[in-house]
């Protein structure tokens, strides 16, 4: 057991890690959006990949941060709240759920429902991957 003081972060320390991987998310979404668009009334590639890809690495992130590896208490609120808080977007969803379904409610429906069932999926996914790759005794087999 070490001598040292844990380190306990603060409010103040919290809310701009946060921030800062709030922002540093919402770039790469707008990033992932700008490459992909799409016009009004048809699915939304960029927003379906981006929601699936992040819950994916929030099942792998939880993993490593609570299972596998000892980080530091900021890890947490910086990459999952932060990062990957930023970087999916179930208002935009939520959004172009509702933009769809005037004109094209069998869209609509299966982006709804298609991102839901995706989005769980892809996060059980990193979890069970991520447990496996990171199970005691898999180095050098």
């Amino acid at each position: 057991m070490s001598d040292r003081p844990r380190f306990h972060p603060t409010g103040p320390q919290v809310l701009a890690v946060i921030a800062l991987g709030g922002a540093i998310g919402a770039l790469g979404r707008y990033g992932l959006a700008e490459a992909m668009p799409h016009r009004a009334g048809t699915f939304p590639w960029a927003t379906f990949l981006t929601n699936v890809s992040g819950c994916l690495l929030i099942g792998v992130l939880l993993v490593v941060i609570t299972e596998a590896r000892t980080v530091h208490p900021l890890s947490r609120p910086f990459l999952g709240t932060g990062v990957l808080g930023g970087f999916t977007t179930f208002s935009t969803f939520s959004v172009e759920t509702e933009g769809l379904l005037g004109a094209h409610p069998l869209a609509a429906v299966t982006y709804f429902f298609g991102t839901v069932a995706a989005a769980l999926l892809a996060v059980q996914t990193g979890v069970v991957v991520t447990r496996r790759a990171t199970r005691p005794g898999r180095r050098g087999r």
